[in-house]
């Protein structure tokens, strides 16, 4: 097996079960191992670390596999991975109350670079690193086997794939193309996807149960829907009685779902206004026509993919929070969100702090949320827990 041996000291973080090693802690490299392929990772007097999969045009030199010298990385260890991974959902996710639910959560369930998505009967799969890529089709074969489904839709087509010197793909990798229209449920609503086109693997899975926390607050409530989507926190708070929404997204395609799927679910589309447009200038032109809302819903896309953007993303953060704070009417709520992976919780709550400071509102914090069960955080990578959310009462 090809070996990376690190540098005098740079063995401290996978001795805490780390599962990243960058390029700058690796001090040579023997055998020459393609993309993918898994490596031994050793320290510079050659004790054995981990295997794990190389990646040579990614920062993030090497993701591990396994800590166990003794473990074969083969089809049986993804097989394991997998079933593991399904056993978890199961035990501890059986109350979703949704047929579309994350099935593998990438570091978080062992499986760097792996996320799979089941949307009813279909798979989606998403292969962000050379590892996954490596071992794709023997993961995909495992995956029907043990679920007993026929359809896998690749989306792989994430930025990040770049970085490890991948194309991106998009299309169906196992079994027939998906039907369209195609809807999932979640909580008694229905939801149209689109596979080919949709953000992420087609729909936030992450937010499902938010999405029902949100509904509990919207009764009879006048609310602003901050970076819609197709309309999922807006379906819910219209479920939950609120009196008017209005639904704001940039993505004109993605807008269009949203009356769509009010329509599908029976409900009153002339308490919705959809606007197209940029939520931030929307948003200054609210607070300049001296508009307010009862309840403010801000799910922003990912402003900080790393902690080095996490400074620009604060300033964005911070001006969203702060116009949303001027907008918001006395005994209103805030429910503001970030899934930046370089903004973690403190200094999203500082942040968030800092804008209702000049805002010059007082500012409770209710409870705070982030993602569901189905995305869990794994104990020795903290870097899982990247949806922080905080729901804000202004006095």
């Amino acid at each position: 097996m090809p070996e990376l041996i690190l540098k005098s000291g740079r063995e401290k973080s996978l001795k805490r079960r780390h599962p990243w090693i960058f390029s700058g802690a690796v001090g040579r490299v023997e055998a020459n191992p393609a993309s993918g392929q898994t490596v031994k990772l050793l320290s510079h007097k050659n004790e054995f670390l981990a295997q794990a999969a190389y990646s040579p045009h990614s920062q993030i030199r090497a993701r591990v596999w396994t800590f166990d010298q003794a473990q074969q990385v083969d089809s049986d260890f993804f097989r394991a991975r997998i079933k593991r991974s399904l056993a978890m959902r199961h035990s501890l996710d059986g109350s979703r109350d949704s047929d579309s639910y994350r099935l593998i959560h990438a570091e978080s369930d062992g499986l760097p670079g792996l996320i799979v998505d089941r949307y009813n009967d279909v798979l989606v799969l998403q292969s962000l690193t050379a590892g996954s890529e490596y071992w794709k089709d023997t993961i995909a074969d495992i995956l029907l086997e043990e679920t007993g489904l026929d359809t896998i839709f690749e989306r792989s087509d994430a930025d990040v794939r770049v970085l490890e010197g991948l194309d991106k793909v998009v299309g169906p990798l196992r079994g027939p193309v998906p039907p369209d229209p195609f809807s999932i449920s979640e909580h008694g609503l229905k939801y149209k996807i689109d596979f080919e086109k949709g953000h992420k693997t087609g729909f936030y899975l992450d937010q499902r149960e938010n999405r029902l926390r949100v509904r509990a607050f919207s009764k009879d409530r006048d609310v602003l829907d901050c970076f819609c989507y197709t309309g999922g926190f807006t379906l819910n708070v219209l479920e939950g009685g609120a009196k008017s929404v209005v639904s704001i997204d940039s993505s004109v395609e993605a807008l269009s779902m949203g009356p769509e799927n009010v329509k599908n679910n029976g409900q009153q589309s002339e308490r919705v206004e959809w606007r197209a447009g940029d939520v931030f200038q929307e948003l200054r032109k609210f607070r300049d026509e001296r508009r307010s809302f009862d309840l403010i819903i801000l799910d922003p896309p990912k402003f900080a993919p790393t902690s080095a953007q996490a400074r620009k993303a604060s300033r964005g953060y911070k001006d969203i929070n702060l116009l949303a704070f001027k907008l918001l009417r006395p005994g209103g709520i805030l429910v503001t969100f970030s899934c930046s992976g370089g903004v973690d919780a403190a200094l999203f709550q500082k942040i968030v702090a800092g804008a209702a400071l000049d805002a010059e509102v007082d500012i409770q914090i209710v409870e705070y949320l982030s993602q569901g069960p189905d995305h869990p955080v794994a104990i020795n990578f903290p870097e899982g827990a990247y949806l922080k959310g905080l729901v804000c009462y202004r006095n």
